[in-house]
């Protein structure tokens, strides 16, 4: 149950007519009245003998207690409640008794007996409308400060003892939702959401990875964005605001919206901070196991990269400063976009959402320490400036590894947020992480399913071969592993690992001795794609040369199907 505090007015009259008319869309079905001051307020959608005018004085008369110039410019307090899409329809008694609640928890009437004049109409079956004057009937002004905050901490209350879809509590850190006007106007002109949200996309799109302001605002244009630069009198700029070309007002100009009104971290101050944490640590160690070397130009190695730089941020996320935590989170959400903008078309979609949904994840009450987050910045700007990646080949098998490599990555910042209470933030990086896993057994299907038959190929004394190390080395998950249908998968890559001079158990039991096994849908995979990774094999079998394969069979070439339910891409 959402409740929201629109701006406060002065024409108590102006906001009657409309709760009580048809709406822009005509989606105001019986609008009538629930509840209200003293439970005897006329009722304009009910009574034919009453209008909005009576209403409208029955509420405003306690302006009459003040003389003109003590009067408040702006009388007219209005909170919209809505119910979630899956809750059910609530009765009139039910929404009265919400809208009583309210009032009183936000001061507006707190049950003294000189509380303000309100009024809560119902519309539609979802949602209700306050309406009061902020005097109250001594003539003294109420105390609703913080009224918002109020209202969402009764509303919890409300979810659980009516056993309603219980809402997250938020830090005050998430972006700003679409007004009713914006969404109504995105349906009237056929757009599928907002331009507030596509502009916010957009804008963390040209963030990722970028590095300076120049760059920045090049990647806004090339996106097609009207850019309206703020330039202090000395020349300095001050920040920015963009729009959309065919997003228009009643004047037929462009509607802009600052980068801090569509989100706290867009704001031009906070962008630049990430740019001065990339230089601030240009000196620093970098960990021995991260990818380092000039940008690459094609979009396997972007990839190979940014599974490096993902789980080493997973394994420094274990025990790492809440302020360095906070930086990688941020940095994995340029990941995701990134990833989103150049991953082919089949897994997209699912990276698309991934991403939108994980962007609540990146932002909490603390503060991130940029720097730290280098190498996750620069994976996403390797992944951006690598180009549009293909759905096959090398291209397709590293998107499943980096995929792989960023659940985790996403896993662990959900972890995290519910460690400190970030309720709506770990909530986002679930949902993230769900859409991952979707994304992942998509582009996963061929490169596993190549593995797969590999590994059936391989002769029965090399594979009890390989049994024997899995066992040797992860024990415990060991008979887990040997039934899952990547087990066939992970046979393969052992011999390739043993075929290019690596130990195979020394490399084993390292891969298996890191975070996060015990929660995968398929070990055999996040073990595949983690020796491919640090044995620095090709993602697609079918680049490993044709020797491997004859040596591991002893020159046979037999190719059983696999059982029905046997066959790999299913499970994540």
């Amino acid at each position: 149950m959402i409740p929201r505090i629109h701006k406060q007015g002065s024409r108590t009259l102006g906001l009657l007519i409309y709760l009580y008319g048809k709406g822009t869309h005509e989606e105001h079905i019986d609008p009538h009245l629930v509840a209200s001051f003293d439970g005897m307020a006329p009722d304009p959608g009910r009574d034919p003998s009453v209008t909005e005018k009576d209403l409208r004085h029955l509420l405003d008369q306690p302006l009459s207690l003040l003389d003109a110039d003590q009067r408040p410019d702006e009388h007219v307090w209005h909170c919209s409640v809505r119910a979630a899409p899956d809750d059910p329809i609530l009765s009139d008694e039910q929404w009265g008794d919400i809208a009583r609640r309210i009032v009183a928890a936000t001061g507006i009437d707190p049950g003294d007996g000189a509380g303000c004049r309100w009024a809560a109409v119902r519309h539609a079956d979802d949602h209700i409308h306050i309406i009061a004057t902020l005097v109250r009937e001594d003539g003294r002004h109420p105390d609703h400060h913080r009224s918002g905050k109020r209202a969402q901490a009764e509303c919890r209350l409300i979810e659980k003892e009516l056993g309603l879809h219980q809402v997250a509590p938020g830090d005050g850190t998430a972006a700003k939702r679409p007004t009713s006007a914006e969404r109504h106007k995105a349906e009237r002109e056929g757009r599928e959401r907002p331009a507030s949200e596509e502009l916010r996309e957009t804008v963390r799109r040209a963030v990722a990875g970028a590095t300076s302001e120049e760059e920045f605002f090049d990647r806004l244009a090339a996106a097609g964005l009207l850019i309206r630069k703020r330039v202090a009198p000395s020349g300095d700029l001050l920040g920015y605001k963009v729009a959309l070309p065919d997003n228009r007002n009643g004047q037929r100009e462009p509607v802009y919206y600052a980068g801090s009104t569509l989100s706290p971290d867009l704001s031009l101050p906070r962008i630049r901070k990430r740019w001065s944490g990339d230089a601030s640590m240009q000196g620093a160690d970098t960990p021995s196991d991260q990818a380092t070397g000039p940008a690459p130009s094609d979009p396997a190695t972007a990839r190979r990269r940014t599974a490096a730089a993902a789980w080493q941020a997973v394994l420094v996320m274990d025990n790492g400063e809440d302020g360095q935590v906070a930086a990688y989170v941020a940095a994995a959400g340029e990941v995701l976009d990134a990833l989103a903008k150049t991953s082919a078309a089949h897994t997209r979609t699912e990276l698309r959402q991934a991403a939108a949904v994980f962007e609540r994840a990146t932002r909490s009450r603390i503060r991130a320490e940029h720097g730290h987050d280098r190498a996750l910045r620069q994976a996403a700007r390797d992944l951006v400036y690598s180009g549009p990646a293909l759905g096959r080949g090398e291209d397709g098998a590293t998107t499943a590894m980096a995929i792989d490599m960023l659940f985790f990555l996403v896993t662990a910042a959900a972890h995290w947020h519910a460690k400190k209470e970030h309720a709506q933030q770990a909530a986002a990086a679930r949902e993230a992480a769900e859409h991952l896993r979707t994304a992942y057994q998509t582009a996963a299907s061929i490169p596993m399913g190549a593995l797969y038959q590999r590994g059936r190929r391989l002769s029965q004394p090399l594979r009890h071969q390989q049994a024997a190390r899995l066992r040797a080395a992860v024990p415990e998950l060991a008979e887990q592993i040997l039934a899952e249908p990547g087990r066939h998968a992970l046979a393969a890559t052992l011999a390739d690992v043993e075929s290019t001079g690596h130990d195979p158990a020394t490399l084993l039991a390292e891969a298996a001795g890191r975070r996060e096994l015990g929660t995968a849908g398929s070990v055999s995979d996040v073990l595949v794609w983690r020796l491919r990774r640090m044995a620095d094999l090709p993602a697609d079998a079918s680049a490993m040369p044709d020797h491997t394969i004859a040596a591991a069979t002893g020159g046979r070439a037999v190719r059983p199907s696999p059982s029905r339910d046997e066959r790999p891409g299913k499970v994540r």
